[in-house]
């Protein structure tokens, strides 16, 4: 369609027709013909240009954490000489980006590249690419869409924590502070994971390592004291804050990253299903995106949820809850559910004095208690410390 300055060319045109109707002076007739003349072909030339063009994008990283920033590298090609283009990138939520280019001859590659701060947690559309050319005399504007639809998913925060809770092994009468796996275990299959130092190379399973380009093992037993179970309670009534609420999600992020790579074969719940299973790398990316995309939720009855979680058969070493000012349904969810574990942990967004929070410790629970703008690292450390000199006077 015609730009401001092609219309301002059509009344100027139509104008000098007036005039040449009034004086008879073919001059102006002349010059309204051109001016019309080079509007329409204007108009032509951009709508014959815009299917030649082609867009690709790149996204480093496509999944990153909240605070983190990704770059975004857009390359455009047209077979066919082009002027004055125009690229606008959007990442639907975040912002967007734009080029200008006052020229790209046939076949070469116009590139250009954005930096996207992301923040806070989602999961963000990136285009498609709004493209407008124009006429070499800036009369006809022709726009477009070009590039497929990206997704950028943006992970809650998450803290580096040190220290584990201290969990049974195959043997009852040993604590360990560290997950290991039971590579003697029964000959039922588990699953595959990713290769660990000391692995027996014999239970490489070479089709599934030459798709993820890494070796992986397989499991066939899932050891009992690998198992960990993170409960996020998703209500919004424990919590008095957005930012409450954020800190929880951010809380168990980190534990979920935590436990992960000290090699548990954690389950994440956020109340829905089962959870998920996080024993690779995908799975891993999956039960992120669930956190990353959580929202509080009303009149959502946690106790009869976790009745029927329990009846799934959930149990092993180590059981961490997180939730905001704890309550009797946080209190009544961990009863229910503590029974099959042998190491109990509970993340709360609040006052360490609560009474509901005083009884998980009453009931054996290692208590992490931290404020809406406060950090996890320190007061996870010093409960798993406590907890290891609790197991050594045993």
């Amino acid at each position: 369609m015609p730009t401001f300055r092609g219309w301002a060319a059509t009344g100027a045109a139509s104008a000098l027709v007036v005039l040449w109707a009034a004086f008879g002076e073919d001059l102006l007739l002349a010059l309204a013909i051109f001016l019309i003349t080079a509007v329409v072909g204007g108009t032509a030339y951009v709508r014959l240009s815009g299917p030649k063009l082609a867009l690709r994008r790149m996204i480093n990283p496509e999944q990153l954490h909240d605070g983190e920033r990704a770059l975004v590298d857009l390359a455009l090609v047209s077979k066919r000489k082009v002027y004055r283009v125009r690229v606008e990138d959007r990442v639907h939520g975040l912002g967007s980006a734009t080029f200008v280019a006052d020229r790209v001859a046939a076949g070469d590659q116009m590139a250009g590249r954005y930096e996207v701060l992301c923040r806070p947690r989602g999961v963000y559309k990136v285009g498609p690419s709004r493209i407008s050319i124009t006429d070499p005399i800036g009369f006809a504007e022709a726009t477009s869409t070009a590039g497929i639809v990206d997704r950028l998913v943006v992970y809650p925060k998450v803290e580096d924590l040190a220290g584990v809770p201290t969990g049974r092994g195959q043997d009852q009468t040993t604590n360990t502070s560290r997950a290991s796996f039971w590579h003697m275990g029964g000959e039922d299959f588990f699953t595959l994971r990713e290769y660990q130092q000391g692995d027996d190379l014999r239970r490489v399973h070479w089709p599934s390592s030459a798709k993820h380009d890494e070796l992986m093992i397989k499991q066939l037993e899932m050891p009992w004291q690998s198992r960990a179970f993170i409960v996020f309670d998703p209500r919004a009534e424990p919590h008095q804050s957005a930012e409450s609420f954020e800190q929880a999600v951010r809380g168990a992020a980190s534990v979920l990253r935590h436990l992960f790579r000290s090699g548990y074969t954690p389950t994440m719940w956020a109340g829905s299903g089962n959870g998920t299973l996080v024993s690779n790398g995908e799975a891993y990316r999956h039960a992120m995106e669930e956190l990353a995309t959580i929202a509080p939720r009303r009149a959502l009855d946690l106790r009869h949820l976790v009745s029927r979680l329990r009846r799934s058969g959930m149990a092993g070493g180590v059981l961490v809850m997180v939730t905001g000012q704890a309550d009797e349904a946080d209190l009544a969810a961990f009863q229910l559910l503590s029974q099959d574990f042998y190491r109990t942990v509970v993340l709360s967004v609040g006052q360490g004095d609560n009474g509901d929070v005083l009884g998980f410790a009453g009931a054996g629970a290692l208590v992490v208690t931290t404020s809406p703008d406060g950090t996890w690292a320190n007061p996870w450390r010093n409960a798993m410390e406590h907890g290891w000199s609790i197991a050594s006077a045993g």
